[in-house]
């Protein structure tokens, strides 16, 4: 039997980055799997555990940047 991890909302900043593991499918937008500020996530994604956090990052943290928007 599978374990499911679920992850709230409240665990992330507005602003942190996280990866969206597989797709979300909302009314109003799909989103992609990839890296997303955790703010632009609809909440059933964190509510499906969809989302995880990153892990901490070796060298320099600039070279994440936020996926474009459409």
């Amino acid at each position: 039997m599978a374990l499911e991890r679920r992850l709230s909302r409240a665990m992330f900043l507005s602003s942190e980055v996280v990866e969206l593991r597989q797709v979300c499918f909302t009314p109003g937008r799909l989103f992609e799997p990839g890296k997303y500020l955790a703010g632009e996530l609809p909440d059933i994604a964190f509510e499906m555990g969809l989302v995880e956090k990153l892990p901490p990052v070796r060298g320099n943290s600039d070279d994440i940047s936020p996926p474009p928007q459409p």
